[in-house]
């Protein structure tokens, strides 16, 4: 198998997520699948549905997007933004290379802020 297109489309957690239910919903409808696939699928939403992208929403997702637009960012770090939110302005960072050149420290408190007010994090229980 070769692969035509790498990176073609990138999928966040929550698309992840949400493929993932779905297909172990299929699943469960008709025979059993694979011990194997099964439990990769089981582990995988296990984990998703624990992680910040349990309380995300594709409006939410498509509002923090646009709100990020004008700080030209790339697709990728616009996806580890989605995939985990910047709560600090170390997380901006670790997500944004050569954050210090791109980016003022006003932006990144700015996107910060953005993050906090569309990917709200989840709850603490």
């Amino acid at each position: 198998m070769e692969t035509i297109k790498a990176n073609s489309a990138f999928l966040c957690n929550y698309e992840v997520m949400q493929i993932l239910q779905q297909l172990k919903d299929n699943t469960q409808k008709k025979h059993k699948r694979e011990g194997s696939l099964a439990t990769v699928t089981y582990e995988t939403v296990h984990y998703l549905q624990n992680s910040d992208s349990r309380n995300e929403t594709p409006q939410a997702i498509e509002k923090f997007l646009e709100a990020l637009k004008p700080f030209k960012l790339t697709k990728t770090e616009k996806l580890m933004m989605v995939n985990t939110p910047p709560r600090t302005e170390l997380e901006i960072q670790l997500i944004v290379q050569e954050s210090e050149e791109r980016l003022s420290e006003e932006e990144v408190r700015k996107i910060v802020t953005i993050a906090n007010e569309c990917l709200p994090p989840p709850d603490e229980t």
